[in-house]
């Protein structure tokens, strides 16, 4: 057990991975001291509370509740929505860790990180990482793919409509990197812990590697029925997640994504599973088809 507190942002969980949760939870389990960082007390973060955790509520983009909410923690993990202000709460976030003594900072980032990376989310992503890295306090980078989650969130409506898919993602042999948000916490959740971390680190965090086929075929194992993909435009896609209430910043990245990956021979594609969930997470991978097993439940709406 630890007396070391540790600051966990997104605490409550939101549309995405929800591994700012999933932390939470599994650093209580383990016996570590959590204060967790919500934008309101809920229902959710109540049950945090029941757990042992510290609750306090704020707002990345506000100055003096972050710097509230540093005060007195050792580390933190630093999760932000894929949504607009991620560098200013990047910049607020480094001020008042530095001030507050903090020593790790464990980041939640995009698999690909550059100057040149192919969607805008990632490219500020890379400069978050470099604000980190000049405010010296202890920063290393979880590098995440497509969230289970989230493919689940995507194909839903269209499943329970009609059985099929309708995403822009091209031919059935498009292949995508994908990962459950349990397992990119359970490795965040290691490095937390971990006795030593060195700062800069990078750590990839892909479960498993399916093709567009692939995907279908697994949900129609799961339902128990035929599921059909059908490719649309980008236009298409992009209007009906807008009135789904996606927002802007992550429909942005997600259309570009989605261009990236598909126009990706799948000769070239070299993503593969990484050893990270494993050694730092402490088991396999989960696999594409056990998440939606799990799933199970939320799933039988779709039959």
């Amino acid at each position: 057990m630890s007396d070391k507190l540790i600051l966990v942002t997104g605490a409550a969980g939101g549309r995405q991975g929800k591994t700012g949760r999933h932390v939470t939870e599994l650093l209580l389990a383990h016996g570590v001291p959590v204060r967790a960082f919500v934008h309101q007390t809920d229902e959710r973060s109540d049950r945090l509370s029941a757990l042992g955790a510290e609750v306090v509520e704020g707002d990345f983009l506000d100055y003096h509740s972050v710097e509230r909410a540093v005060r007195g923690v050792s580390s933190v993990y630093f999760a932000y929505p894929v949504q607009a202000g991620l560098l200013e709460a990047t910049a607020i976030m480094a001020d008042a860790a530095q001030k507050a003594g903090v020593t790790r900072l464990i980041d939640m980032v995009m698999l690909i990180s550059s100057p040149d990376a192919p969607t805008p989310r990632m490219r500020q992503n890379y400069l978050s990482e470099q604000i980190f890295e000049w405010a010296r306090v202890g920063a290393a980078h979880v590098r995440a793919t497509v969230f289970y989650e989230n493919v689940r969130s995507l194909t839903g409506s269209s499943l329970v409509n009609d059985g099929t898919i309708l995403l822009p993602w091209g031919s059935d042999n498009t292949v995508i990197p994908m990962v459950s948000g349990e397992d990119v916490a359970r490795v965040a959740a290691g490095l937390l812990t971990a006795s030593s971390v060195p700062p800069g680190g990078s750590y990839p965090v892909i479960g498993e590697v399916l093709a567009l086929r692939d995907i279908v075929a697994t949900f129609s194992r799961v339902l128990g029925r035929e599921v059909r993909y059908h490719q649309i435009p980008d236009e298409l896609w992009y209007a009906g997640a807008l009135q789904r209430g996606l927002n802007q910043h992550a429909l942005e990245h997600l259309s570009q994504l989605w261009r990236s990956i598909r126009t990706t021979p799948a000769s070239s594609a070299t993503w593969e599973p990484t050893a990270t969930i494993e050694t730092l997470g402490g088991r396999k991978p989960k696999t594409f088809e056990e998440f939606l097993r799990e799933e199970q439940s939320a799933l039988n709406g779709f039959g």
